[in-house]
């Protein structure tokens, strides 16, 4: 059973214009009607590139950002129809872990004000001490910790820090915005892991943002790439790296370096046409037909592909109207020279 169901989620902001008499003109679609659900106990990951909506679709689904449409329901509970109170109960269940971890702590907090904050807001009885070391000693951070401030600390104990403060309440969903990505590789790989016990042994269901294929594929079960607003392909994540369908997951795909020279040198590589359109004005048809290597100008350019299951791929999802034949090998990327965009993040 979906613990988190995302249904034709979209998130537009204005765009005004006048000093005197405001108008709207137009909107930045940021989500544009995004299907997706998260199995209890279970990792989405979400992924593509700096632009895409990953961040605004994660802050809507925890009602951090106003929903201009469709429904987020959280154990079967619609967010957008709860009263203030009964959305401030739900809080308690839902947490963030968030992308840099200095600007996400208040610098004139100690550790054990920062962690015992929840449980104040939410009306928990103290004293804290002993929830306060036992949060530290969950995320591997020594009870001496608690007496110290934020500027304290490594990057990576900071990250720590902000895991301790997201499971404080015993949430059942955590939403991590780029939880690695403002950390030094050698880093990663110890919050990655953090992650994955702490799953374990509390049984958490993660929804993790990043734009990193790499980091994603280790702790996410399954992976939704987003584009321009959108959502291009789902799958389990083996399945995914092993057969990618949609071209813009191919393009991702190949940007991830080898650490086998031999091999890298001899892959071929699927490079992107151009810049991220903008999401006020999006292209017509398949979003990714501007950038597409595998371009089909008789319906890319006009028709709005539909997120399907294509014949002979159960379990994977893509909207693309050429999935079948560009993983079959039917068609082949365009040789025209193009510029190689790789994603930043």
């Amino acid at each position: 059973m979906s613990l988190l169901e995302v249904r034709g989620l979209q998130v537009h902001f204005p765009i005004k214009r006048g000093i005197v008499l405001e108008r709207t003109v137009g909107a930045v679609r940021a989500v544009d009607g995004v299907d997706l659900a998260v199995e209890r106990g279970r990792t989405l990951g979400i992924v593509g590139e700096s632009g895409c909506g990953k961040s605004t679709l994660g802050r809507a689904i925890l009602q951090l950002e106003p929903v201009t449409a469709g429904t987020v329901a959280f154990d079967g509970e619609d967010l957008a129809r709860l009263k203030p109170t009964a959305m401030r109960a739900m809080r308690r269940r839902m947490q963030m872990v968030f992308q840099d971890p200095l600007a996400s702590l208040d610098p004139r907090q100690s550790v054990a004000s920062v962690l015992s904050e929840p449980l104040r807001t939410h009306g928990e009885k103290g004293p804290y001490d002993k929830r306060v070391r036992e949060l530290l000693d969950l995320v591997g951070l020594p009870s001496s910790a608690a007496s110290r401030y934020p500027h304290e600390f490594s990057g990576g104990q900071r990250q720590r820090v902000g895991i301790a403060r997201a499971i404080a309440l015993s949430p059942e969903l955590i939403v991590a915005d780029e939880p690695v990505s403002a950390l030094d590789v050698s880093i990663q790989a110890q919050v990655v892991n953090l992650l994955e016990e702490l799953q374990e042994r509390l049984s958490l269901t993660y929804l993790v943002i990043a734009h990193d294929l790499a980091v994603v594929r280790h702790i996410s079960d399954d992976i939704a790439v987003m584009y321009l607003g959108t959502i291009v392909e789902v799958a389990p994540s083996e399945d995914l790296y092993a057969r990618p369908l949609h071209p813009y997951t191919i393009a991702l795909l190949s940007a991830i370096p080898i650490p086998d020279p031999e091999v890298e040198d001899r892959r071929e590589r699927v490079l992107l046409r151009g810049d991220l359109p903008s999401a006020a004005d999006p292209p017509s048809g398949c979003r990714f037909h501007t950038r597409c290597p595998y371009r089909q100008p008789t319906r890319c350019d006009d028709e709005v592909p539909v997120l399907r299951t294509p014949e002979g791929f159960p379990g994977q999802a893509v909207a693309c109207h050429w999935a079948e034949q560009v993983a079959s090998g039917q068609l082949r990327p365009a040789s025209s020279p193009v510029v190689a965009t790789a994603p930043d993040g």
